[in-house]
Parts: C-alpha cells; structure tokens; sequence
C-alpha cells in the first residue's frame, strides 16, 4: 500500500523575483503568484471532477504557501491544514539579502556555504541537514493519517529539494540538478511507513501560461552583461 502525496511548491512572491532570501520571513504572494495559485486551484478541481482522488490538503503556515494552497481548498471544499514544520528552511541573519548581499555582509559564512557542508547553518538559522531532518518527519505522521490515500502538500522549494533527496537517495551535499518551480506539482508515492518513497513525476507545471522560476538564489544576468 502507498500513499500518494502531490507536493507543490507556493506560488511567485516579488523577493523570489529578485532572488532574496526568505526563510522564515513571512512574504505574502505576488500578483503572478496569486494568478499561478488561482490556475493551480482550477487544474486539480478539474481533475478531481474528473475522478482523481485528494483526500485533504495541507500547507506551511507561511501566508505564501497558504495563499496557494487556500483556493485548492476552497475550490474541493477541503479544509486546510497548517503545519509549522513544512516551512522553508531558516535561514536566520540571511533572511533578507540576496547573494552578493550576504557575500558582502558575511564574507566567512558566505564561502561556508559555498561548500555545501549539509551542517553549515547561518548565523541563528538552520542546518541543511536540520531541515531535512525535519521534513523527513514532518510527513511521517501525513502518511499513517493517510494509508493509501492521496493528499497535497504545499510548501517551500527547500521541502521539496528534501522530498527529492530522500526518493531519490541523493546526498545532501550533491549539487541540484533537477527543478524547483513555483506551483508546480510534484508527485511522490511513500510507502505506508514512509521508510521509502518514489518520484511519480517532477516540476508539473502544465497548468501555467507562462514559464515559472526556479528556486534559486542567483540573479539572472542583466540585458548585455
């Protein structure tokens, strides 16, 4: 038996935009991320219409990923559940800056975490290794809730970047390869121990118009440059 989880991560905010930090600071939805979140809403109701399945929602109680996962809910008639611990990794003294900023403001830190040591953790944040860890069994007591159901998770490019890492057994140090976009819909089949899981599929972002932004934290070169 498995449990069926659609993890999908929140929808555009303006700091995504321009690549600051969030973590645990409480950015609402952008204009485009609450288009995105709308779109969102009408794939899976239209799907659920249809004779897919979803047993209940739940979200990050950060607003951004409420805002997304509150119109799915309303659209199913679902309630939506709060989790604390599906928020975005803490990136403590970080939160704010984007990348040349911090390398500016923390020039030791910011070559520490170049390295990609999974127990680096900025000045009063969270280790990657913390995060994944707590993500980890976060969804543990989803799954026994749900035996053999199928549910939506709505969270943070960093829960998902974990999700991926434990399906697929990738070191928490291995540069990223594979896509974290706002919205899309990212499906896991756990097993009913949540000992394993399986990507289904990745980065589903069908029900979009328009192309939707990675999680990462480096701004696009400027026009000429």
């Amino acid at each position: 038996m498995t449990t069926q989880i659609l993890f999908i991560r929140h929808g555009e905010t303006d700091w995504n935009r321009i690549k600051r930090i969030q973590g645990h600071i409480d950015i609402p939805l952008a204009t485009t991320g609450l288009e995105q979140a709308q779109k969102l809403a009408s794939r899976i109701a239209r799907e659920v219409k249809e004779g897919a399945r979803l047993d209940a929602i739940y979200s990050s109680d950060l607003q951004r990923a409420q805002q997304t996962a509150q119109p799915v809910a309303t659209a199913l008639g679902l309630p939506l559940r709060l989790r604390e611990n599906l928020r975005e990794r803490s990136y403590g003294a970080f939160q704010g800056h984007d990348s040349d900023e911090i390398a500016v403001r923390f020039p030791d830190e910011f070559a520490h975490w170049q390295t990609r040591d999974p127990g680096f953790a900025p000045p009063e944040g969270e280790s990657q290794r913390a995060l994944y860890h707590r993500v980890v069994h976060a969804i543990e007591p989803l799954v026994a809730a749900h035996p053999g159901g199928r549910i939506a998770v709505v969270a943070h490019g960093g829960v998902l970047d974990c999700v991926r890492r434990f399906a697929a057994k990738l070191a928490l140090d291995m540069p990223r390869d594979y896509a974290l976009l706002n919205t899309s819909i990212n499906i896991v089949d756990y097993a009913d121990d949540a000992s394993s899981a399986t990507i289904v599929s990745w980065a589903d972002v069908s029900h979009l118009d328009a192309p939707a932004a990675d999680d990462n934290f480096k701004r696009a070169p400027e026009p000429g440059r």
